[in-house]
This record gives C-alpha cells, structure tokens and sequence, in this order.
C-alpha cells in the first residue's frame, strides 16, 4: 500500500468537504502544503498581509456558504491573523485558518517561532485542534468544515507542526470521511409563529428589521414576498441590505431614527440587538416596545431585551411559515395608517435634506455630492465594499443595494482594514460565479492605510476592483494645507501633529504607476465622472480613484450618536 504526504492529505480533505479558496503568505513550514492545494485543485490566493489574507477568506466564506482558508506560518504568522478570526467570529462568517508551527520536539526549548497556538485561537473559534497523527487529519478537516457552517456560522483552527507536514502514513490508515450533507435548517415551532403574527396585526407600529442573517440563509425570495404583500416598513442593517431591496417603497432607512424610537413592535430577522441596533433599549426604543427575535443561535435569544416572542429557527422556513399565516388573514397594513404617514413624511424630508447636500458641487467636494454621483454611474448590481468612519456611515445610506450579499464592510466588530481583503473575495466570487459583475471598494484615506498593498494582489490575479478612496486628509477628518502646515511649525512634530491628521490630498493613485497602470485624482465631479467610466471599462485590472473632499466634510446632523452612550 503506498504512502501518502501530510500535505496532500490535508488538500484533498478540505476539496472532499468542499472547500475552494484559499489566502495566505507562505513560508516554513507551510511551502510544501501550499503547493499541495494547488496540486488538489484548490484555489490559492498569496496575499501580502496575514490580516488582508484572513479577511478574504472570510468574506469568501460569506459569499459562498462554504469557509475560506487562510494559510500562515507559524508565531507571528498565526497572531497577525487573530483581528481576522475575532472579526469572523463575532461576524458569523465562516472561516478556517490553517498554521503551520515548530517542530514538536522543539516546543519548550525554544524552538523557531514557537508560539502555544491553540490555545491562542481558542477564544476566537469554535472549534480549534491539533491534529494527533496525519492519518487523523481527515477527521479534524470534516470537523472543521462543519463547526465552521452548521449552526451559527463561526471559526475553526487547525494546527499542524512541521514535523507533522513532513510525516507520511500508509494509505490505508488514514481516517476515511464523507462529506457532511449541508446544515439541517432548524425550523419554527408553530405555536410561536402564531404568536408573532398576533403581535404584528395587532401593533398600530411595527417595524421589521433585516440583518445580515437573512442574507446569509439566502432568504430574500421569501422575504420579499412577505413585505411586499403585508406593506410592513422596514429597516435593513448594513449587510442586511438588499435582501429586500433598498429601494422598496416599504425601506424606511431614511427615517431610521424615528422608525426605531416610535415602533411598537419589532420584527428581529436575523439581526441582533448588538450595539448596531443600539441594543433595544431606551432611548432609541420606547420603554414599551414589544420584540419578536428570530435567530438561529438560542444564546441569541433575550439578549439585551426580554423578548415578546424569542423563536429559535433558520430565518427562511420562519418567513415561510409567518408569510403563509399572513396571507391566510389576508393582512396588509394599509397605507393610509398613521405611521406609514409619518414615516413617509419623515423620510421625504431626510431625503430633501440629503439632496441638498448631494447637489452641491462647490469645490472641495463633500461626502454626500460624491455618493451620490458615484451612485449614478456604477451598476446597480455591483457588490459594494465599504470601510471608513464617516465614509461607509454615509455610504450606507447612499450607495443603494437592490440585491442580497452586495456589501461587505466593517461589520459587527468595527474592523478597518477589511476593505482590500474583502474586494478581493468579491472579484474573484464573481469571476467564478458571475462575469461582468462590478466590485467597487469605497475606503477612507485612513482605511486604506491599513491594507493598501493588497493593491498588487489584486494586480497580479488579474481583479478588476475599483478603489475609491474618500480622501478628507485624516481620521474622521483633518486639515486643509495652510492650516496643517500652520500646526506643524509650532514645535516637535510628535508633540503638535493632531492625532486625527494624515497627509494632505496624499496622491494613493500613484500607487498605480507601480505597474505601468494610470490612477485618476479627482477634486471635481466631471473629474470623477471621467475616472468611473474609465474604470468600467477595464476588464482585467484595478484601478485607484482618489477623490479629494473637503477635510471638515460631515454628515447631517444626528439625533443620536451612532453609538448608544453608556450613562453608568
């Protein structure tokens, strides 16, 4: 019976479960097993940062329903990616990252990169292992792979020393796996959904809010027909948007505050009472608001708020079963209601306000004249990623969604730097999937700081993502040249230089020369009408679209901080 290397046992069980893609930075001792996937017919991705790398796969793994993997080496390899896994794991998005490490019978002695890096991984996953021997690293894989999907999708680590890597076992031996069939759907009580459907038709102001877990359970066919058949309003959460589309005469996003502060009753669908959704409590809420939470994690359930009607279930068969009980009743919430009035009256004149703002072309530009612009010109269909403080707040409300899983951003969690990492998954998502379809990566100047190398992966794969960096000179904002250079004269640089200030108007497209390619530097809108048809047309590459606005640009005045502030 032959034999068989650690490596190509590894490749072929993450293709026997069904994995794709790939990311990583390669070094001792994982060469030999980034060959092997290749070898396997796996999809490899060498990126230039653990972080980038760990994002993408991620944000793969979103897209797909099927993890990513991410390959580091072993010590510093392994840490640079633990923001990649905490943001997987608080994101619920599947992930596995894979890490070489020392020798076993260096450990303890100081052996090279040595690190404890199981234990390490452990908070940041569900599942995290070394695998004994390399004929049990099928078993380990198959775990993986089904710790990482079913249930609240999440994070595993797998951990394989050198030595290890570099044994072989007869053929044989190795654990024999299948692969697992896709996650059971968990599906209502019956009871429950007609709880839910007596509190919606008795509430004189229901809400329903779509969260990033409707979009990952692929229910928008299902959530479509239920509101626009009951005409309930709703509110998406940032990646909750396009499961309905954003321009449905029932999205009430324009009247975001007033919809949640005045609600009687709302419709949780896979979004958490989490600090986006302001944790349901006064004073974003009323006192008196009544909560139907569906989630597919009970641990979910009750969490901030004690919920009217808490059902554990997946978001699809839910829908299903509430759609079907509305129908029966022949339930519409008829237009000439008062809180459709006020909610309408409420967004139109947000609306008028934003277009105000959006109008006006006056150099420097501000944030809403070029969202607005940006969003006449690319496709309606192009997945949107966006990160930044005031860039993808804005972003969120005027770069519109019609489809689902079409914006990535910082998430849950906050992360910066996401963004290049995330536009990659996208592109080569829609390569595989979807030729032609758009990926337009909307940062700040100081988002792209983070990982703005991971302009050359996108050149060497050949993606053509168009970055469009929002360029105010700082964190949250910064200085014109007059005034920066006023500040810096007066003393030590470390001592004077405002935490908040970055470069003023930094050229990032010069980036783009690198490569015997051409960025465009934009102040005005002809100029950036001109830079986004160019970009359009490139089939094969990235481009740099770097739009100079005004430093003190920001957004329309807030009722309340995006943050629920702490009173303790």
């Amino acid at each position: 019976m032959s034999e068989i290397e650690a490596p190509q046992i590894i490749a072929e069980s993450l293709v026997q479960q069904g994995v794709e893609y790939v990311f990583g930075i390669i070094g001792i001792p994982v060469v030999e097993l980034s060959m092997a996937f290749q070898a396997a017919g796996l999809k490899y991705i060498g990126m230039r940062n653990e972080q980038a790398a760990c994002y993408a796969a991620q944000a793969i793994g979103y897209l797909t329903g099927k993890p990513g993997v991410c390959l580091v080496v072993s010590g510093p390899g392994l840490l640079h990616v633990t923001g990649g896994m905490a943001n997987a794991q608080v994101n619920c998005w599947p992930l596995i990252v894979i890490g070489g490490a020392t020798n076993e019978d260096h450990e303890g002695i100081g052996g090279f990169q040595e690190c404890n890096q199981v234990e390490l991984s452990r908070p940041y996953c569900k599942y995290a292992a070394r695998p004994p021997t390399a004929a049990l690293i099928p078993l380990h894989v198959e775990k993986a792979v089904r710790y990482t999907t079913y249930g609240r999708p999440g994070v595993a680590y797998l951990d394989f020393p050198g030595n290890l890597l570099q044994s072989r076992v007869s053929e044989e031996k190795i654990y024999k796996t299948l692969a697992h069939p896709a996650a059971p759907l968990v599906y209502p009580p019956h009871d429950d959904v007609i709880r839910a459907v007596n509190l919606l038709r008795s509430a004189k102001r229901p809400l329903v809010i779509v969260g990033k877990g409707a979009a990952y359970a692929h229910a928008e066919n299902i959530l479509r027909h239920f509101i626009e058949n009951t005409n309930l309003p709703f509110l998406p959460t940032p990646m909750g948007k396009g499961v309905v589309p954003d321009t449905a005469a029932q999205c009430v996003s324009s009247a975001r505050t007033l919809a949640l502060q005045k609600a009687d009753v709302v419709l949780l669908m896979g979004a958490r009472l989490n600090w986006i959704l302001h944790f349901g409590r006064p004073p974003r809420y009323d006192k008196d608001v009544k909560f139907i939470q569906v989630d597919i994690c009970p641990e979910e359930l009750h969490n901030s708020v004690t919920a009217s009607v808490a059902i554990q279930a997946d978001i699809r068969p839910f829908a299903e079963q509430i759609f079907e009980q509305m129908n029966a009743i022949n339930f519409r919430f008829s237009n000439d209601n008062d809180w459709w009035q006020v909610l309408s009256s409420k967004c139109r004149q947000n609306r008028e306000a934003v277009h105000q703002m959006a109008m006006n072309t006056s150099t420097p530009l501000n944030y809403y004249t070029v969202f607005h612009h940006l969003r006449e010109l690319i496709p309606s269909d192009a997945i949107i990623v966006s990160e930044g403080a005031n860039t993808m707040d804005i972003g969120r409300s005027m770069l519109l969604n019609t489809l689902p899983r079409h914006r990535l951003d910082a998430g849950t969690f906050g992360t910066m730097g996401v963004g290049p990492g995330f536009a990659i998954a996208a592109a080569l998502f829609c390569r595989d999937r979807f030729p032609g379809k758009r990926v337009i990566c909307v940062e700040g100047d100081s988002a792209f700081g983070f990982s703005g190398m991971e302009i050359e992966t996108m050149v060497r794969y050949q993606l053509p993502v168009t970055i469009v960096i929002v360029n105010n000179n700082g964190i949250y904002g910064g200085f014109d040249l007059e005034t920066f250079e006023a500040i810096r004269s007066a003393g030590d640089l470390s001592q004077v230089t405002p935490p908040s200030a970055l470069g003023v108007q930094v050229r990032y497209e010069e980036m783009m020369k690198m490569f015997g390619m051409k960025g465009h530097f934009c102040q005005t809108i002809p100029e950036l009408q001109e830079a986004v048809k160019a970009s359009q047309k490139l089939s094969d590459k990235p481009t740099i679209i770097n739009v100079a606005i005004s430093p003190s640009s920001d957004r329309k005045p807030q009722s309340f901080n995006w943050l629920t502030e702490s009173k303790l």
